[in-house]
């Protein structure tokens, strides 16, 4: 039984299990936090991920926002974006190539070969996650797509304008992908937690209807992909909710 805040468990690892017991679906991460791990070490542990999963993996990754979590792991807060920026170049170097030399203010080395190698090339998709505007940079400079938190069909449609032009100002050809990671409350299914303080952050939450109109709203927006957040649950509502879910809104809203 997986509760919020009491017993989450390490992504990577679980991606590991994930890998070996699912056949179709992607899976990826929401987010590891950049400057909490070793690039290196990072780069070569989602590759084995790549390897397991045979190219489904999304590497959802972001720069982090809880200074206590900074210090504890002796941290620079202060130097979180560049800090992020250099790790996630560092590690697309690693996947895009056998024989890597890197010299970044965090990490120094030269001639140094990877293995493995990502399945999907040049590597996985990057989806960079956060809703401030050097989020949106990074995206546009380093990432393939944006991943949202908790923000409103608005804000979505203001950040994909603003990703659009920083998109384009770096010549990347297209558009990127835009996904959101947002909490999911279905009235009649999660109704412990149908009063829960949203915190500031938007949420999915109402009965079948409510809900199916929402995501239409963020479809409006430009939003290609959710990660319905359902960790605020029991084990047993968070099922349910799935369940729900799967068969009375996902035949609405694909």
């Amino acid at each position: 039984e997986i509760i919020y805040r009491q017993n989450m468990l390490e992504p990577i690892a679980l991606l590991s299990h994930l890998a070996a017991v699912t056949r179709r679906v992607r899976i990826g991460t929401s987010v590891i936090i950049l400057p909490y791990r070793h690039p290196i070490a990072v780069a070569k542990m989602l590759a084995t991920i790549d390897q397991l999963s045979e190219g489904r993996l999304i590497f959802g990754a972001g720069a982090g926002w809880m200074e206590e979590e900074f210090s504890a792991l002796g941290r620079p807060y202060a130097e979180r974006g560049a800090m992020s920026d250099e790790n996630l170049r560092l590690i697309k170097e690693l996947w895009a190539n056998e024989t890597v030399s890197f010299e970044g203010t965090y990490t120094r080395f030269r001639d140094m070969q990877t293995s493995p190698r990502t399945v999907q090339r040049p590597h996985p998709p990057i989806w960079v996650g956060g809703n401030s505007r050097r989020a949106l940079r990074r995206v546009a400079e380093l990432g393939d797509g944006w991943h949202a938190t908790g923000t409103t069909p608005e804000a979505v449609t203001e950040g994909r304008i603003a990703l659009q032009g920083l998109w384009e100002k770096n010549h990347r050809p297209g558009s990127p992908v835009l996904s959101m990671r947002i909490p999911l409350f279905l009235e009649g299914v999660s109704t412990q937690v149908l009063s829960f303080p949203s915190r500031g952050r938007a949420s999915l939450r109402g009965n079948v209807k409510q809900v199916i109109d929402a995501i239409g709203r963020y479809k409006e927006a430009g939003i290609e992909h959710v990660a319905l957040e359902m960790s605020i649950q029991s084990h047993e509502s968070i099922i349910q909710t799935m369940e729900a879910f799967m068969s009375e809104v996902m035949p609405q809203v694909t």
